[in-house]
Formats: structure tokens, sequence, C-alpha cells
């Protein structure tokens, strides 16, 4: 049996300056170990397994003697229990490292979610509303908060003060809240259920959406004034007033009409060709363009450097408020809007005219009945659509007559 080692003051202990291990008894196998540079740790020399071990307890000063032994009494009576305090060490630093790895804040998930998803959104401008209704109400509630720790309580704060003023916002901020919760439950950075879910969770503790917004239709002219703004518009200058001009005669998107380019143009077949990556429905789209239109486009000049139909000064697309700036230079702000006037159109095609509904929401893009109808449904009604758009081109021109009998022409 080994001989135990006389049990030291923490005055003998501060007076050990030497290199090596000196063994301060009080536990069996305490020592302070010396090392070269001059500074001092804790060592509990231990049988585990049938094997020596060494295990710091940490540096001295900082572990004081007495510190350093009542954890090395506990080290000891987890070896009498069966458990090596060496490995379950190693596991607990282990853990805290992946927890580490694993800790990210709302605002990171939120960042790395736009960045996969930005490359399938239809424009730029769709992720930049993601930024900034995310920064403006998420973030000062949950964007420095680890992912893993916002619950119920946090959503409803962000959502709460807006769900009767900013319904349309609200809805849309609650759904990217919970598509961010969703990829960091999938990427392993949280667990459990989605505190933003709407379906049997949310829809419990906020009122519905379609009870309490008030839907705010942008702003359309009637068609019997298409006419007297047509003639206004001729007149107005600029690259901002042609896209215009182009839109209404096509009944486009304006997003659409500022990225239109050449290659897309057949001017012999008389169509325009708008690719899936730009168009809404991801579907490609063909228009059928009148003569007006056409006679539009052969007025253009092909500017060197860019392919664009109509683009700025810098060869790039317009802005989406550049058509806009045209309608308020025109004395309309409030009365009508570039998107308003795909709305002017289908009016004039219900009321004025006998064209099956199908032509006319295919004009316009939009998704005719349901998938089943869709599949079975493969033409695009060119030719239809084609004697459509030409009777609309018309009745732009002729259209003062219908609403008004004075003609009001801009004073030069």
């Amino acid at each position: 049996m080994s001989r135990k080692a006389k049990e030291l003051g923490a005055l003998a202990v501060s007076k050990i300056k030497t290199a090596g291990m000196h063994f301060v008894g009080g536990v069996d196998g305490l020592a302070i170990q010396g090392l070269e540079s001059g500074a001092r740790t804790w060592i509990l020399r231990v049988m585990v397994g049938g094997k020596r071990r060494d295990m710091g307890l940490g540096g001295y000063p900082d572990v004081t003697l007495a510190g350093a032994r009542d954890a090395a009494r506990i080290a000891r009576d987890k070896i009498r229990n069966g458990i090596d305090p060496i490995e379950e060490g190693r596991a607990a630093r282990s853990a805290l490292a992946a927890s580490r790895a694993s800790a990210m804040t709302f605002e990171q998930c939120a960042l790395a979610y736009i960045a996969v998803k930005e490359a399938e959104w239809a424009n730029a401008k769709h992720g930049q509303q993601w930024r900034n209704t995310l920064d403006t109400y998420a973030y000062p509630v949950v964007g420095k908060l680890l992912v893993r720790d916002v619950v119920q309580t946090h959503v409803l704060r962000i959502l709460e003060p807006l769900w009767t003023t900013k319904t349309e916002t609200a809805t849309r901020l609650r759904g990217r809240i919970e598509s961010v919760l969703d990829w960091a439950t999938v990427r392993g950075y949280r667990e459990g259920d989605n505190p933003a879910r709407w379906k049997g969770h949310l829809d419990k503790l906020l009122a519905m959406p379609s009870k309490i917004k008030n839907i705010e239709h942008l702003a359309a002219l009637p068609y019997v004034d298409i006419g007297a703004f047509w003639i206004d518009l001729q007149q107005q200058e600029g690259m901002g007033a042609l896209a215009l001009q182009f839109a209404i005669l096509t009944a486009a998107r304006s997003g659409e009409v500022r990225g239109a380019s050449w290659n897309e143009i057949d001017l012999v077949e008389k169509t325009w060709k708008i690719p899936a990556s730009r168009m809404k429905m991801k579907r490609e789209h063909k228009v059928p363009l009148s003569d007006e239109a056409i006679k539009l486009l052969n007025g253009l000049v092909h500017i060197a450097g860019t392919d664009l139909l109509f683009p700025n000064n810098k060869g790039t697309a317009l802005s989406d408020m550049t058509l806009t700036a045209v309608i308020r230079r025109m004395g309309r702000t409030g009365q009508v809007t570039p998107h308003g006037f795909r709305s002017t159109f289908r009016d004039w095609a219900s009321e004025r005219t006998n064209y099956p509904r199908d032509v006319c929401e295919m004009a316009l893009a939009h998704a005719i009945g349901d998938k089943v109808e869709a599949a079975y449904r493969r033409g695009d009604l060119i030719e239809k659509r084609t004697r459509l758009m030409r009777d609309w081109a018309k009745f732009i021109n002729i259209a003062p007559a219908v609403g008004d009998n004075v003609i009001k022409f801009k004073t030069a």
C-alpha cells in the first residue's frame, strides 16, 4: 500500500515553484504540477478501468487548493460509481462545441434562407420586400434570438400590432417567418412545431384576414376614358411613355414590358414571345401584336449595347417607377396605375365584346380553370386573341367618341 502524501496548506502550496508533480495530500492522487514556463496546474492521478489516468482540474491560482480538493473528491466519487470523469468531460465539451456550431440567430437563418431561395423568385424586388418586412417588424423582436428559442409569444408580439391595421403586410410577414422557421428546422437549428404556422394554430388566436382587411384594388381607368387618355399619352416624351403605350396595347404587366427584348419580338409573325422565366405563372406567353403595337415598335431605335425594347439612358431596364412617373406628369396620380390598365382592358372585353371568358383571361396570361381543365386545354387561342387585341387597339383610338363628345388635346 502506497504511503499517503503529507497534507499541505495553502501557504505551502503557494511556495511550490519547481517543475514536476508535487502531491499535496487531502485527497489521494491530488498534485500541483509545475511547468517549465513557471505556470502551475492541478492534476488528479487516478485508476480508471485498471489504467492510470491523469485528470486536469484547472490552473493555479485560479483554482484554489480548496477548490482543487473539492473537484478531486467529486471525481473520485464518480469513479466509485462507475463513471469515467475524463470521458464525461470530453463528452460535455463535444456537446458544447456541437451546440455552438448549431446555434443560429433568427436573423442569420432568415438571411441564409433568402440567399437560397432568391434565385427562384421572379425579380429582385421580391427579395427586397422580404428583407424590408423582416428588418422592420421581425428583427427588433427575434433577430438576435437563437432561432431554436423562438416561440409563439415572440410571433404574436410581432404580428398582433399589425394584424388589424396592416393586415396584408402582417399576413405576408407571418408566412415569411413560418418559412424561415421551417428552413431552420430542416437544417437542424431548431426542433418542434412551427409557432408561426396558421392552420390549427394561429388561426385560433388571430382574426381571419379576409374578415378584417379592406381590399384596395389598384386604380384603373374606366374603359370609356381610355381614348382621351391615349391621346394625351401619345404627346408625352420619353422611353417611359413609349413603354406605357406598349403595355396598354398588349395588356401586359409592367415588369414584362420593362424587361422586353428584341429577340422576343417577331415583326413578321407579329408576336411577342415572353419566356417563362419572366412570367408570373412561369409559363411562356405569346402575345399577338396589333398593327398599332407594330407601328410603335417600328418607331423605336435599336440602341447599341442593349437588346431591351425600352432601356433607360444607361442601357438597363426602366425602374418600376418610371411608368408611374409618366402618369404623374399627366396629372393622373391616384386615378390610374400602370397595372390598372389590365383591369381597363378586362372590363372593356367583358362589357363591350362577345369574346369568350377564356380568350380574355388568356390574353392577360391568367390561369384557365383547374388543373384538369388546363391539362386538356393545350392551345393558346392565338387566332382569337389576335382579333381581340386588334379590336382593343381600335377601341383605344375611337373611345373618346363613346365616353365623351369632347376630345381634350394637350396645349402646345
